[in-house]
């Protein structure tokens, strides 16, 4: 299922920290672990996790305290990010996206040759 949704950037960081614990996480879990490169109040943290429950983004499960945990896979996410993306940027072309990414050098002769290489392996 591709997700339908659009969270913030900070919403994505609640969405990173739930897809690598791999387990649910009640909110002070999850303010704790971003504490490590953020200092968000705890309303902050508990206003975005409200957004991603209202958007379907992550589901919460009451026990003693609320649990959280995503309802969409990473990997699901970042294929339709990427989809929407080439379809906005590129009018759906991914061709006319790699094009842009060799014309703006942010592409080494290292990356194009890993390129090639991966193609030619997935074709």
């Amino acid at each position: 299922m591709e997700p339908k949704m659009t969270v913030s950037d900070s919403e994505l960081e609640i969405l990173e920290v739930l897809w690598s614990a791999d387990k649910a996480l009640n909110a002070s879990e999850i303010r704790g672990i971003l504490n490590e490169h953020k200092s968000w109040e705890r309303t902050t943290v508990l206003t975005l996790i409200q957004r991603l429950v209202k958007k379907g983004a992550i589901m919460q499960e009451k026990r003693e305290i609320y649990y959280y945990t995503p309802c969409i896979k990473r990997e699901a996410y970042i294929k339709a990010e990427t989809k929407n993306f080439v379809q906005k940027f590129f009018k759906g072309s991914s061709k006319n996206l790699a094009a842009a990414l060799v014309d703006s050098d942010a592409l080494t002769k290292k990356d194009i040759q890993e390129l090639r290489d991966y193609f030619n392996q997935n074709l």
